[in-house]
């Protein structure tokens, strides 16, 4: 639960009981509180972090290290997909997935995100980050994901992105069999699923849940990657992506060619599949191996 309190510095606090660790980001002063029809979103000037965005007391963004995170989510699975022109991201109401996803020469980027408020309120304190919403060729829809998934068309996305919140309440469903089920009629013959999935050190039992998840969905392709997100839990965090293609090639020459990224390069691209030995272990009865 964040708080805002007042004693020498002002500081927002995000504690977790359960893990015994928490996050305390010194401020200058809150910005913007509501209460939208799903959560509660929080906006503060940090001192040193720029702007940061909570949803329910749990920290979503801070201006100064998200591009790790969207540069992540996008560009892996962007530049493992021969050819990735129809975009589909579930989430992403910040639209820092969108940005980047747009930073490429697709045709069409479908947005869908359950709670607009989260958009409108990016629109004002993260304008960075949604420089992009009116780009022709985006179309942002404040709708249920989830169903719109199971709605789409089969083969009609080349890549589907899930920029979710935490596995709790509805975003449960966004970690499930039959959503990926969903997700994999729904992508192409080399199409690839990216979710985030959480922190290496504190989740692994959820990384390695979604692994079992995505392969009852019928993925022949998984793959964990990981990244330093320094205001996230224990400062590092992962996304997994799935495939029917072999994730381990990459077009690694088309790389900075055609955009800059501040984190994201070829050398991270393939370091980032490189997992820890405690990881493998963890994943040992889901990690595909395939001779």
């Amino acid at each position: 639960m964040g708080s805002l309190t007042g004693s020498t510095l002002d500081r927002f606090t995000e504690y977790s009981a359960h893990e015994g660790l928490g996050l305390i980001l010194a401020t200058k002063r809150k910005l913007h509180e509501e209460k939208s029809e799903y959560q509660t979103i929080e906006v503060y000037e940090t001192t040193k972090f720029g702007n940061l965005l909570t949803l329910d007391g749990l920290v979503m963004l801070t201006g100064r290290d998200n591009f790790i995170y969207h540069e992540m989510m996008v560009h892996p699975a962007l530049f493992t997909h021969p050819d990735p022109k129809r975009i589909l991201i579930i989430g992403g109401g910040d639209c820092g997935c969108l940005q980047e996803a747009l930073k490429h020469p697709v045709e069409r980027v479908d947005m869908v995100e359950l709670d607009e408020r989260v958009t409108r309120v990016s629109e004002q304190y993260f304008p960075e980050l949604c420089a992009s919403n009116n780009d022709a060729r985006a179309s942002i829809y404040f709708l249920d994901g989830i169903k719109w998934v199971e709605d789409a068309s089969e083969g009609s996305y080349d890549v589907i992105i899930v920029d979710s919140t935490d596995p709790i309440g509805q975003a449960a469903r966004l970690f499930q069999a039959p959503f990926y089920t969903d997700c994999r009629r729904a992508l192409g013959d080399q199409g690839i699923l990216v979710v985030q999935s959480e922190s290496p050190l504190l989740n692994r039992e959820l990384i390695k849940s979604i692994h079992s998840e995505m392969d009852s969905a019928g993925f022949p392709e998984i793959a964990t990657i990981h990244y330093p997100q320094c205001t996230y839990p224990s400062g590092w965090w992962s996304s997994t992506l799935a495939s029917a293609a072999m994730l381990g090639e990459f077009r690694s020459q088309e790389i900075g060619k055609h955009f800059a990224t501040r984190y994201y390069n070829k050398d991270i691209h393939a370091a980032a599949f490189a997992l820890p030995g405690f990881l493998q272990e963890t994943l040992a009865r889901s990690l595909k191996t395939r001779d």
